[in-house]
């Protein structure tokens, strides 16, 4: 019995040791290398995407500053002619009030000038004692 039981200490010694002692072998330089490759292109390609992404983004953001320039180009442009019609209105309404003022000044003069040449009249003709026209 104490065969068996040797026989049975050496082998599970045996096996125990070979199991612990196993042989590590390091990985091959070509399956490193190819990481290295593989993480390289990887980054080149993130690269490529997020340079793609930014041009485009570039050329959104030129069209869209370029659009509303224009527009607002467009927006003044009318508001300078609205302005210049306005001003335009403006002057061609001051020319027809100068005018009718004017006229009616003129006219005012006139009447005011007949009246004072009638009163002075009158005036001149009770002075000399002549008779008033009953008007």
């Amino acid at each position: 019995m104490k065969i068996y039981s040797m026989q049975g200490f050496f082998l599970s010694a045996a096996l125990a040791t070979s199991l612990s002692t196993a042989t590590v072998y390091p990985q091959s330089d070509t399956s490193a290398k190819q990481s290295i490759k593989d993480a390289g292109t990887d980054t080149k390609n993130a690269t490529k995407d997020v340079g793609h992404d930014v041009a485009k983004g570039t050329k959104k953001v030129y069209h869209k500053t370029a659009h509303g320039t224009k527009v607002a180009a467009d927006k003044t442009a009318d508001g300078a002619k609205d302005v210049g019609h306005g001003t335009k209105t403006v002057a061609t309404k001051t020319v027809d009030g100068t005018k009718t003022v004017g006229k009616d000044v003129g006219h005012g003069t006139k009447v005011a000038a007949r009246g004072t040449a009638n009163g002075t009249k009158k005036l001149g003709d009770k002075i000399a004692g002549k008779p008033t026209d009953p008007k």
